[in-house]
């Protein structure tokens, strides 16, 4: 039997009671159903119908303040590694489009107020000055962790929601934790705990751990070594890069040496500056794979992510940015559609109702993740999937199969519960 329905049977099903609920700017789809058998169209239209009602004359402003603090970088050794300069900026004006256009049939409107702090400047001066001539309900910070801190601790930030979309320091969900602050963009933990699951999975339990000298480094190599404890794999060998020439010019004879020693499965490095992670590949004493920042990599978003829809996002914001996204674009874009998409529920712009359903772990967001994703209400953080990629493709999504938790396999990934130590949990 064929699964068209007949325009005329669909039509009579779209009832007085669901074309009084839509908005009328529906009413040229409607117009439609008459002259076509697409039933999956009326399927959708009358399921928007199930959404609180809107009234055509309630009008709902949402103002949303991105904040960024300019960080002087070192210069990279390539240009293909530099961050672009726009770099989280064009993820939340994508998100704004996106809430724009379901807003538009809702009557919500959405503004982006953008507060760019320069490198060099007071920050906490410049970001008091701002609010208190602009106050925020609603903040997308793009910050390092002091910076957020004081941010969140700020008079004129405490009734505002934060989101966290550049800081992975894992003390921001632990001790550092605040009521006001959640995070879009996953801790190192989180990145290390992915990474370690996949080379369980394999069995690739032998390994070399290569950490650069900036503090950054540090704590991903931290995260690493925390990630080894808790699945039981093995650190047979562990170095400090500290070699200052130019290893461009001299991967070849350096690299093979600085890495013999016992043998191992898996090469990690922990080098999120790419001062000389990129050139480890292919120049080991042992023909090995190498994973970390550089190699096989556990991020949140990479150009090469398609599934799921993902490829849909991926043109958009091409088209919106005009290169690819990156993982801070996408965690940007992340938290400006949770805010989207929590006023659309609740249908209000009261901010305490919004807050209330952001925090609320049975409410989950839809991000191109395969699965709805939600807050943690112990750290703010939220539970998302990480793919682990290389430069051509996704090898793999965490959490892996096996790697069970009784809350959700999501929980696997970064701090649990029990050994949170912050003391701001959401309660209902």
């Amino acid at each position: 039997m064929s699964n068209m329905i007949p325009a005329a049977m669909t039509w009579q099903r779209v009832t007085a009671q669901h074309r009084r609920r839509l908005p009328a700017s529906f009413g040229f789809v409607l117009s439609l159903a008459p002259v076509l058998s697409l039933a999956p169209v009326l399927a959708f239209v009358i399921s928007l119908s199930c959404l609180p009602a809107y009234g055509a004359g309630k009008g709902i402003n949402i103002t949303i303040h991105y904040i960024e603090k300019k960080v002087k970088r070192p210069p990279t050794l390539s240009n293909l590694t530099a961050p672009p300069k726009d770099n989280t900026l064009q993820g939340a004006r994508l998100g704004l489009r996106d809430n724009q256009t379901t807003g538009r049939f809702l009557n919500h409107k959405y503004q982006l107020h953008e507060i760019i702090i320069p490198a060099g400047a007071d920050f906490r001066s410049e970001v008091a000055k701002r609010l208190k001539a602009d106050p925020a309900r609603f903040i997308i910070a793009n910050m390092p962790a002091d910076d957020l801190l004081a941010l969140a601790d700020s008079p004129e930030a405490k009734g505002a929601l934060i989101f966290n979309v550049a800081a992975r320091d894992t003390r921001l969900r632990n001790g550092d934790c605040r009521a006001n602050l959640l995070h879009t963009i996953p801790s190192r933990k989180m990145l290390a705990d992915a990474l370690m699951q996949y080379l369980v999975k394999k069995r690739w339990t032998k390994l070399f751990l290569v950490t650069g000298a900036k503090p950054a480094d540090k704590l991903y190599g931290k995260a690493i070594r925390g990630a080894i404890k808790k699945f039981h794999t093995r650190l047979v060998a562990a170095k400090p890069w500290l070699l200052s020439a130019d290893i461009r010019r001299t991967a070849s004879a350096e690299v093979p040496v600085f890495t013999q020693g016992p043998d191992y499965d898996v090469l990690i490095v922990a080098d999120e500056a790419g001062d000389f992670g990129p050139y480890l590949r292919h120049h080991t004493w042992l023909a090995r794979p190498v994973a970390g920042t550089q190699g096989l990599t556990p991020t949140t978003w990479s150009p090469v992510v398609e599934q799921w829809g993902a490829a849909q996002l991926q043109s958009r914001f091409k088209q919106l940015a005009g290169r690819a996204m990156t993982a801070l674009d996408f965690a940007a874009w992340g938290a400006v559609r949770v805010i989207g998409g929590a006023v659309t529920r609740v249908n209000s712009g009261d901010q305490q109702k919004i807050v209330s359903y952001i925090h609320n772990p049975k409410h989950k967001f839809a991000m191109y993740k395969k699965v709805g994703l939600s807050f943690r209400p112990w750290n703010g953080q939220l539970r998302q999937a990480i793919p682990l990629v290389n430069s051509d493709a996704v090898v793999a999504l965490a959490p892996l199969k096996g790697f069970l938790h009784q809350r959700s396999e999501l929980d696997t990934l970064g701090l649990d519960e029990p050994e949170c130590k912050c003391r701001h949990r959401w309660k209902k």
